[in-house]
């Protein structure tokens, strides 16, 4: 296009810069606000830590079936039924296998995960799901070399497994410090999603400590986690593994924006163990426990939710012999404080088993001291067969009316009290109003109302009489061999 006259030019040439001149400035605006942010760049990061990242790749042998390279029983019981002779390639009944000739079995694939080589002599760090029950396991490098593993150990319980291959200089990741990690950092795992080896992917620290087992805090985070992927580390940006990626949350089989990772604190407990002695040598203390509720902590005076809720107590086991009785709440372990119940199996867990530890107890409103000997958990994990008490038949008519929190109890006669191996309490005959909303039910047995131990069906009543109808009230529930603590706000008052 020519402009016969310059000042018009030079006219269309500014209005043109007025139009894209808001267009430039969003853009340099644009880059201006991304190097305020300071987004990571992974590249080099990446670069370095993917040579010391495995594919971890398990085999089973199967027998072929009916004895027929690539045969089938199925066929070959339809070639016998229908045409009397033996399938086709399939030798005839009763003929002895040819000498030498080993079994026919097959290799054949059962999975694929990741993992990551923690020392240049060949240790490998994966989850335990990831080689469970498999024959073979091939660890294969970025650069293609293959070695058949050896399995040091793996631990069911914190899904940990150590690897072995034999080789020597092999690149590693320096390992982090897992209790230093922080929700909202930037993270990276990499892995073999699908199989498809060496992916990266990043994202942030969501939270730390989520309770999803009795013997790890995992580290959640929203980085991209598929099936694959288990096994293969979480890093931080000093190139850390801080831990190993896991498990995910998910409804459909897929990444749904959580994952989840092992501290690579606890894993490392765990794989010097595995390497010392094959095995993980756990303490216990055999009680079971729950969690303090707000309502339970405020009726019985502890003042804030915490500790741990013993529910039972094993029969001759260390909790019974230092003392400790269904209904106490565990404040402190070995001089630790108990946050949540989930704190207490991780601590004993941890704990030598023989070692003599003191114990803070909450009962009845003040503070217990007690030691206990911590044994050895089985290696199995099997609880105890526990049998529950037989429910009474509540279909017999009762006499009296149900008190103010619901209840028609029962004087238990001295036989019962020693079968049950108690001391005292009522049973429950009906559970009406606060009682039946709480879940009380005919057959349990009250052993305490707040700090009170109760002693028969009389004095339960007189207690439930003197309640603060504006105050909710602790009872203590036994059911079976557990005991629970339920609150309960008294209603209109009934007393026989």
């Amino acid at each position: 296009m020519m402009f016969r006259s310059p000042a018009l030019a030079r006219a269309v040439v500014m209005a043109a810069m007025m139009l894209l001149g808001p267009t430039v400035a969003e853009v340099s605006h644009a880059q201006a606000a991304a190097s305020n942010y300071n987004l990571p760049d992974f590249t080099d990061l990446v670069e370095k830590a993917s040579p010391a990242v495995v594919n971890i790749r398990t085999t089973e042998l199967v027998r072929q079936r009916g004895g027929v390279p690539g045969g089938d029983d199925e066929m070959a019981e339809f070639f016998r039924r229908f045409f009397g002779v033996p399938m086709p390639g399939a030798p005839a009944p009763g003929t002895p296998p040819r000498r030498g000739q080993p079994p026919q079995q097959e290799e054949q694939s059962r999975g694929v995960g990741s993992g990551f080589i923690i020392s240049q002599d060949g240790y490998v760090m994966t989850n335990a799901h990831v080689v469970a029950d498999a024959e073979t396991i091939y660890v294969t490098l970025p650069d293609k070399r293959e070695f058949k593993a050896k399995l040091i150990g793996s631990d069911k319980r914190t899904d940990v497994a150590l690897l072995k291959v034999e080789a020597s200089g092999l690149p590693r990741l320096p390992l982090g410090d897992s209790n230093k990690v922080r929700a909202g950092e930037w993270v990276l795992a990499i892995g073999s999603p699908f199989g498809l080896d060496n992916s990266v992917t990043a994202g942030i620290v969501s939270a730390k400590g989520r309770d999803t087992g009795d013997y790890l805090p995992f580290i959640q985070t929203d980085v991209a986690v598929n099936p694959g992927n288990s096994g293969g580390p979480l890093i931080n940006l000093r190139g850390e593994v801080i831990g190993i990626n896991s498990q995910i949350y998910s409804r459909s089989g897929g990444y749904m924006g959580i994952s989840f990772a092992i501290p690579i604190d606890e894993a490392m407990r765990v794989s010097e163990q595995l390497k010392s002695s094959g095995r993980v040598t756990r303490g216990r203390i055999a009680v079971a426990i729950g969690d303090v509720t707000k309502e339970v902590a405020d009726s019985l005076g502890l003042g804030r939710a915490r500790g741990a809720l013993v529910g039972s107590v094993e029969p001759g086991g260390p909790a019974e012999k230092a003392g400790i009785e269904a209904g106490d709440i565990i404040l402190k372990f070995n001089g630790r404080d108990i946050e949540r119940a989930s704190d207490l199996p991780r601590m004993v867990g941890e704990t030598k088993p023989g070692t003599r530890v003191p114990l803070q107890l909450w009962r009845k409103g003040a503070t217990r001291e007690v030691s206990i000997t911590v044994t050895e958990l089985e290696p199995d994990g099997k609880a105890r067969a526990r049998s529950g008490a037989t429910p009474k038949d509540d279909s017999a008519p009762q006499a009296g009316k149900p008190n103010a929190l619901g209840l028609v109890v029962s004087d238990l006669p001295e036989a019962r009290l020693k079968e049950l191996k108690l001391k005292s309490g009522v049973e429950v005959d009906v559970a009406d109003g606060p009682a039946l909303r709480a879940g009380i039910r005919p057959g349990d047995i009250i052993l305490r109302l707040g700090d009170t131990d109760v002693t028969n069906a009389r004095q339960f009543n007189e207690l439930v009489r003197g309640l603060d109808k504006s105050r909710i009230a602790a009872v203590f529930v036994r059911r079976g061999d557990a005991t629970q603590v339920l609150t309960l706000r008294p209603g209109a008052a009934s007393v026989r």
